[in-house]
């Protein structure tokens, strides 16, 4: 399913919207999800599962003399699936 597809379905079911309403209306709440997560906060929507932004550094042996290198901290999204999504997905 694409972000079009969101739209379209979301112009079925309200009728009296737009497809352009639809779109802004899509493109609002997927801005504000991505700046939460810019801001380091989690969201969760309930039956649905949940995005959380996780730090990643580690350290990683060289592949020509295997020592341990670090590698810099970076800051990585994470989605943990619902457990009724996850139900319904297994059937």
């Amino acid at each position: 399913m694409t972000k079009s597809d969101l739209v379209e379905k979301l112009s079925e079911s309200l009728n009296n919207l737009t497809k352009k309403e639809c779109e802004v209306i899509v493109d609002t709440v997927f801005l504000n999800m991505k700046d939460a997560l810019h801001r380091g906060e989690k969201i969760e929507i309930r039956g649905f599962g949940s995005f959380t932004v996780r730090t990643g550094g580690r350290r990683r042996p060289q592949p020509e003399d295997g020592e341990k290198v670090a590698i810099p901290e970076k800051r990585i999204p994470f989605f943990k699936v619902g457990k009724e999504l996850r139900e319904m997905v297994n059937g």
